[in-house]
């Protein structure tokens, strides 16, 4: 991936544990990567297919001076979302913040923190069976939009579909959203699980009637299991309520797992 480099950039700010460092300032110095294509603006020499580095120096001096932090951690993770939420064409950014009159009592040189964000696409599946269905799928997206981290980007048709698992209970509405996120996967987990609490949703019966059920179906290609997490999702192959919306957003999009793409695992489960 082709990147644009802002190094040795010096800004003034007021960061810092100590009262006097809030009180009286000092020097910080940014070196950042920004990961994008810049082939279109090498072909058509357009300012306008790249990205202005002069705008994200001001931009980075605006975030580093509009609030004070104790810790240059949370200074690099406000610069670092900040900047990858701006500027669309830019999918990750390598950052480090260093802190050259660090009060630390002995000859240094600096200390410094570097981190690495970049965009995530994940795939999810919503599904309701109580009250107005189709309110409560929308009721999912709008509120996943107004993250500041996640946007959705792609949304399938809604399908009626027969109740899974051999819990007799009401036909579902599902549906599968694309979403571009800077979440990790446990984040993303506690907020759609906050959504769904939002909209009522009550886990009392397995595979039972709910409000709102939101499902991580992929992650971009991570294969990753937690305690109360698994991606790809562990039954999203065998479910034609999954497959029929997806093939409809990512019908190109290969299972990390199974090696199969979302199109070629639903023709399997018709077959």
């Amino acid at each position: 991936m082709d990147k644009i480099l802002i190094k040795g950039l010096e800004i003034f700010a007021h960061h810092g544990v100590f009262e006097e460092e809030n009180a009286l300032g000092q020097k910080f110095i940014i070196d950042a990567a920004l990961y994008m294509s810049t082939r279109q603006a090498g072909i058509s020499d357009d300012i306008m297919q790249s990205v202005d580095y002069g705008r994200v120096c001001s931009d980075i001096d605006n975030m580093m001076c509009e609030q004070n932090y104790n810790l240059i951690e949370a200074a690099a993770e406000k610069i670092a979302c900040g900047i990858l939420i701006k500027y669309p064409t830019v999918t990750a950014i390598d950052l480090t913040v260093k802190k050259p009159w660090a009060p630390v009592l002995m000859p240094i040189e600096t200390v410094a923190v570097s981190i690495s964000r970049r965009k995530h696409i994940a795939y999810l599946g919503l599904g309701s069976n109580m009250g107005d269905r189709e309110s409560y799928l929308d009721l999912a997206i709008d509120e996943l939009n107004k993250d500041e981290y996640t946007k959705v980007t792609k949304v399938s048709d809604f399908i009626e579909t027969k109740p899974y698992g051999g819990v007799e209970q009401d036909d579902f509405l599902n549906g599968c959203i694309e979403v571009e996120t800077l979440l990790s996967p446990e984040e993303l987990l506690c907020l759609i699980n906050h959504i769904e609490k939002q909209a009522g949703r009550e886990r009392l019966i397995h595979w039972g009637p709910r409000t709102l059920d939101i499902d991580i179906l992929l992650y971009d290609d991570l294969v990753y299991d937690s305690e109360n997490l698994h991606i790809p999702h562990k039954e999203m192959h065998k479910r034609s309520f999954v497959l029929e919306p997806l093939v409809s957003i990512a019908g190109y999009k290969r299972h990390p797992i199974i090696g199969k793409t979302v199109e070629e695992l639903m023709q399997e489960l018709h077959n």
